[in-house]
């Protein structure tokens, strides 16, 4: 029995050590590659918001309520007692409704301040907006110019005389 001991003592040594170098071969000859992912739905991108554009300004004397002027003109005669300012208005997607804000700046000569105001809209599709300067004593003769802002940025700009 003691003559066993030292040869299974050998044998069972030379088992444990044949495992592991099978366990290392193993281990190398079996390259490691991260798990398969599968790629991403692929993302719609966001479309733009709708925004309103001043698509055109014609001024007059006479316009009904949120339609062009009648008679478009660049030159007033003193007596007229009102001018008018047509804005036309589109939205880039008639069926969205874009808040924004429209200003008219009416000045005379070397920009003195004629008039400014403003209307706070919602936009949809195409639509008017008119603005009005009045007044009850003839106009001054010279030369004017209407300057329209949309959100605070200049969009459209008309000259005109007064004669």
């Amino acid at each position: 029995m003691q003559r066993l001991t030292p040869i299974l003592t050998a044998a069972l040594f030379g088992a444990i050590a044949l495992a592991g170098c099978r366990q290392q071969e193993d281990t190398a000859a079996t390259p490691t590659t991260p798990p398969a992912t599968e790629p991403a739905p692929a993302t719609e991108p966001a479309a733009p918001a709708a925004s309103a554009t001043v698509v055109d300004v014609q001024l007059g004397t006479e316009a009904a309520e949120n339609t062009p002027v009648a008679e478009p003109k660049t030159s007033f005669a003193p007596t007229d007692d009102t001018i008018i300012a047509s804005v036309s208005t589109a939205t880039s997607d008639p069926a969205a409704s874009v808040d924004g804000k429209l200003v008219a700046r009416w000045t005379y000569q070397d920009g003195q301040l004629v008039e400014e105001s403003s209307e706070m809209l919602t936009f949809s599709g195409n639509g008017v907006t008119n603005f009005r300067i009045n007044s009850p004593e003839p106009w001054p003769a010279g030369q004017y110019k209407l300057e329209i802002l949309l959100d605070d940025e200049v969009v459209q700009t008309r000259e005109f005389t007064v004669e």
